[in-house]
């Protein structure tokens, strides 16, 4: 005679799927009897005019009227007045220099962030409480200060 292939594991996991069935068909059952009770059926939240939940519809003579030509869609065009003479070079303070690791920092003087520089990206030696001059370039991790100069 040959051993049955159904083991103990077996029974178990089919066990728990026909429970979880069973339940689930519970549970359905009782959504459609609650809804059988209750004939208003789904409640409704209204969004009004302003942004504002309601349970009542908003009132269409309330909703404000738009221009279609008036509406852009795409970004205003600037006027000559309104560009502002772009300076790429910053002055700042350096705050830490190690000459033996070739970086440091430098805190800007216009909005006193920490900007990372790096020995190559060095023109003059800097050290220490020196005041520099130096553009901006995207590095790695965040920005960078390249071209630096010592001020005189």
């Amino acid at each position: 005679m040959a051993k049955s292939q159904q083991t103990y594991s077996k029974s178990e996991k089919e066990k728990k799927r026909l429970k979880k069935r069973e339940d689930k068909q519970k549970k359905k059952e009782a959504r459609r009897l609650e809804a059988k009770e209750n004939p208003q059926g789904i409640q409704f939240a209204y969004v009004d005019y302003n942004g504002n939940l309601t349970d009542t519809p908003p009132d269409p003579s309330l909703k404000p009227e738009f221009e279609v030509e008036s509406i852009e869609v795409s970004i205003p065009k600037m006027a000559e007045g309104d560009r502002e003479a772009f300076n790429p070079v910053r002055t700042g303070k350096v705050s830490f220099f190690d000459t033996s690791k070739g970086f440091g920092f430098i805190v800007d003087t216009e909005n006193q962030e920490k900007y990372f520089t790096h020995v190559s990206g060095i023109i003059d030696e800097i050290a220490e409480n020196d005041n520099v001059t130096f553009e901006l370039e995207k590095g790695q991790r965040g920005m960078n200060a390249v071209k630096v100069t010592l001020v005189k």
